[in-house]
């Protein structure tokens, strides 16, 4: 998925997205905003994992939400 349809499903997608990340806030995700690299940031922020492996997790997540 590009990141303009992310961006526009975000609102569908944060639910799913809080669910799978939980230590991100509701206010994180809202400044997400659908934003991959914001995502992948906050990701690496919050669960100390590299960049590689937070874009990883986002395409597993891509992947399983059919986006």
């Amino acid at each position: 998925m590009n990141s303009d349809t992310m961006q526009g499903k975000w609102k569908q997608l944060k639910g799913q997205a809080k669910e799978r990340w939980g230590k991100l806030t509701d206010d994180e995700l809202d400044q997400i905003e659908g934003h991959r690299d914001q995502l992948a940031g906050k990701i690496q922020e919050r669960y100390g994992k590299t960049k590689e492996e937070a874009e990883k997790e986002i395409d597993e997540f891509e992947r399983d939400c059919n986006c």
